[in-house]
């Protein structure tokens, strides 16, 4: 054998770099279902679906191009295991099929990169690290761009990557004359709520689906999560009707109503791609190629189009790049030394939180939620109660179908839990529950009342805020972007209510760690 060219869970393009050269004569294509990526966190059983349904698609449609497939296949008993872990069943192969060099792109995960080396260097083969072609930038590219600069800031990386690519623009110029819509997007629904909103495009199970349900029933079946509500791409065709119907039925209003949440609409009018697009089954370009397609047919206003640009060209490559930049050592940055754990609802939505019990449920069912629920919600409460940020990720990894390493630690730990002290954010992002209100409906169906910080009916969300500001109070004065909050707790110490929010906070963190 010439080359082992492995394949993992999350590369399946079919323009990967890994076919570069490829010779059905001297080279073996691999890959690998493993018992230790499904367990390491208690993956959701839709995203240990949505993985294995995807890969072994993949496999066929190589195998159906005549390339050769070493494949290893998880069974519903562990007992018919060749190994657990990705590196144990790797071994076997190099020890059979003796190569004379590993290939592998680029992995979304450090701890997968790390393994491959010490594999490579225990058989004393090559590892060659082929560059992943799916994004615009490559990691040494964002290296250039952050070379020298004290802070990086998203806006900077946004214009660069608009310019470079030519992305909505005129010449040197914005299309519209500016940069950022923001003013125009992130409205709340109107009072009277979001209206019939068709749902997102899906897809039901073929055999191939089917058979791996039977597999997640009899041997994960201790999973969190709801299974029988997957109905997500696991083709890149499918996936490419599910960007069409986006931009056909949601774009227009994405933008508008992006940050907005309403109770039993977990979907709204987001895309529901980061799926395809994490797992590569559909290319970022071909999304921003479709929304900008969109707009000059006039079929989408370009604040929407904008706002989804920002999170494709903009957001999804900056967070890479800070992925890799810092890596190892950004995954044990704890700012702010929190080191509680989750409480138990966030594993099964068992409160009386309104809007909390409507996240969690909608994660269940369908490993899903929108960037508002995650941040300022889920991780607004986490952030404030002074959970482990890296617990959080490891949460986030569990629970959401999307989460690959490299885009839910910078984004949880980094953005979230302000973990790194500043990064990704200049500022934690935190709030009391009048930000929920303002962008919803949740807190009209609650028994607690959003505005009050104690009392009976005190809103724990607005209880942990203010105390979060008292606890870190040292902290936070110097952020030039905290300075108005910061002059809200000086008030609240001077009049005494704080030592009422400190007692009711521990009160709240007793009662959750029963």
């Amino acid at each position: 054998m010439r080359h082992l060219l492995l394949i993992l869970g999350d590369q399946l393009d079919r323009n990967s770099a890994i076919f570069d050269g490829y010779d059905s004569e001297q080279d073996q294509i691999w890959m690998a279902e493993t018992d230790h990526e499904i367990s390491y966190v208690p993956s959701h059983k839709q995203r240990i679906l949505l993985f294995l349904s995807a890969m072994r698609h993949f496999r066929d449609e190589l195998v159906s191009s005549g390339k050769s497939v070493s494949y290893h296949e998880l069974t519903a008993s562990p007992k018919n295991d060749t190994g657990k872990t990705f590196g144990e069943i790797l071994s076997r192969t190099i020890a059979k099929g003796r190569p004379k060099t590993i290939r592998v792109v680029l992995p979304g995960d450090y701890r997968i990169k790390r393994e491959l080396e010490s594999i490579a260097s225990k058989h004393d083969l090559p590892l060659d690290f082929l560059p992943d072609l799916h994004f615009y930038g490559t990691v040494n590219d964002f290296q250039k761009f952050a070379h020298g600069k004290k802070s990086l800031l998203l806006e900077t990386f946004y214009r660069q990557m608009r310019k470079t690519h030519g992305v909505l623009m005129e010449g040197n110029q914005p299309t519209g004359g500016k940069w950022n819509f923001d003013h125009d997007n992130r409205k709340p629904l109107p009072k009277k709520g979001p209206g019939r909103i068709g749902r997102p495009t899906s897809f039901s199970s073929d055999e191939i689906t089917r058979e791996v349900i039977d597999l997640i029933e009899a041997r994960y079946a201790d999973h969190p999560g709801e299974i029988e509500h997957f109905d997500l791409p696991v083709t890149p065709g499918q996936a490419r009707r599910m960007l069409s119907d986006f931009v056909q039925y949601h774009l227009k209003d994405f933008g508008r109503y992006e940050d907005a949440m309403w109770t039993d609409e977990p979907f709204l009018h987001h895309s529901r791609l980061s799926t395809s697009l994490n797992l590569k089954l559909l290319s970022p370009r071909e999304c921003v190629d479709a929304v900008v397609t969109a707009y000059h047919e006039g079929s989408a206003p370009l604040a929407s189009v904008e706002g989804f640009v920002r999170q494709i060209l903009g957001w999804r490559e900056f967070i890479r790049g800070i992925y890799w930049r810092h890596m190892p050592y950004y995954a044990e940055q704890n700012h702010f030394d929190h080191q509680r754990s989750l409480p138990s609802f966030f594993w099964d939505g068992k409160t009386d939180m309104h809007c909390v019990r409507q996240s969690i449920d909608h994660v269940l069912k369908f490993g899903y939620v929108h960037h508002i629920h995650r941040l300022m919600v889920l991780g607004n409460l986490s952030l404030t109660l002074g959970v482990h940020p890296y617990m959080f990720h490891e949460w986030h990894m569990a629970m959401y179908l999307d989460a690959v390493d490299w885009v839910s630690l910078p984004n949880t730990l980094g953005m979230s839990q302000h973990g790194d002290g500043g990064t990704v954010g200049t500022k934690p992002y935190v709030s009391t529950g009048n930000y929920v209100h303002k962008m919803g409906n949740f807190c009209q169906d609650c028994r607690f009342n959003y505005k009050n910080a104690t009392g009976d009916n005190a809103c724990p969300i607005t209880t942990f805020y203010w105390e979060f500001l008292d606890r870190h109070y040292d902290a936070l004065t110097g952020n030039s972007r905290m300075k108005l909050q910061m002059t809200h707790v000086d008030k609240k110490r001077k009049s005494g209510e704080i030592e009422e929010i400190r007692q009711q906070a521990a009160q709240l963190r007793n009662s959750w760690d029963v």
